[in-house]
């Protein structure tokens, strides 16, 4: 019999079509907004785009599509924590982020910074990075038979600590905060219902959007479902040059938006 309920897979559907709505606003809908006070632009702009441009309604359009892709980010964390429960190789999983984040770089930073290549803000596939090699050792630690309880502790929190000022020096998508979020995940990974609620703990006081995502997240019936993994792992550089593309050809490539 199916399971009730929505498969890894299907999670991880909803968070990349959240996560594409949250792009298009990001990359394509704030260039207009940016612009909108840039009278050199607006002079040259054609009779339609500048209806875009001047619309009252664009910046809630855009905070909508915002708040509805803040929805991505606890799905990404959850299914990481997930991969990581079930993975027969970490070591393959930790370098497997560590490419996508690689090869993601520059699509980024073309689709946000209208540059080939810019180290100021990095992507959110450094951040899982990040997450994932901090858990890794976490749980290392935890499994150290030898340690004595207080220095494991410790060691733990300079894990902890470690890996959130690692992604805040290197400036990934949500940072300190985002390694933080993965760690809440894997600590109550035991219990489905402290997890919910350690996480949305985790989320609302700096995202409350976010907090939508717990939803799916509470439906998951533990089940794979279809096997689209690299599939998963390519829609992000392929459609972040997608949308750089339609701000180019719009004029508005060179507009930075973050």
């Amino acid at each position: 019999m199916k399971a009730k309920g929505l498969s890894g897979s299907t999670l991880k559907i909803i968070a990349v079509v959240t996560m594409i709505i949250d792009h298009i606003a990001a990359a394509v809908l704030w260039r207009f907004v940016v612009v909108r006070g840039d009278s050199a632009f607006l002079a040259g702009a054609s009779e339609g785009l500048l209806r875009v441009v001047q619309s009252e309604n664009l910046f809630l359009i855009y905070r909508v599509m915002r708040n509805i892709g803040r929805i991505a980010f606890p799905i990404f964390c959850f299914l990481l924590i997930e991969g990581f429960e079930h993975t027969r190789d970490a070591r393959k999983y930790v370098v497997r982020l560590g490419l996508f984040a690689l090869l993601s770089e520059i699509p980024f930073d073309l689709a946000f910074q209208g540059e080939l290549l810019e180290f100021t803000y990095q992507n959110v596939f450094f951040t899982l990075f990040i997450g994932l090699l901090t858990i890794v050792l976490f749980h290392a630690a935890e499994e150290w038979q030898t340690i004595h309880p207080p220095l494991r502790v410790f060691l733990l929190a300079v894990i902890s600590v470690g890996g959130m000022c690692l992604a805040h020096v290197v400036h990934t998508d949500y940072a300190a905060r985002g390694v933080m979020c993965i760690l809440v995940f894997y600590i109550f990974r035991k219990s489905r219902q402290a997890q919910i609620i350690a996480g949305i703990l985790a989320f609302f006081w700096w995202e409350p959007a976010a907090v939508l995502a717990f939803v799916p997240i509470a439906l998951y019936n533990g089940t794979r479902g279809i096997r689209l993994k690299y599939a998963f792992y390519a829609v992000y550089p392929l459609h972040l040059l997608i949308l750089y593309a339609v701000s180019a050809i719009l004029g508005l490539g060179a507009v930075a938006v973050v």
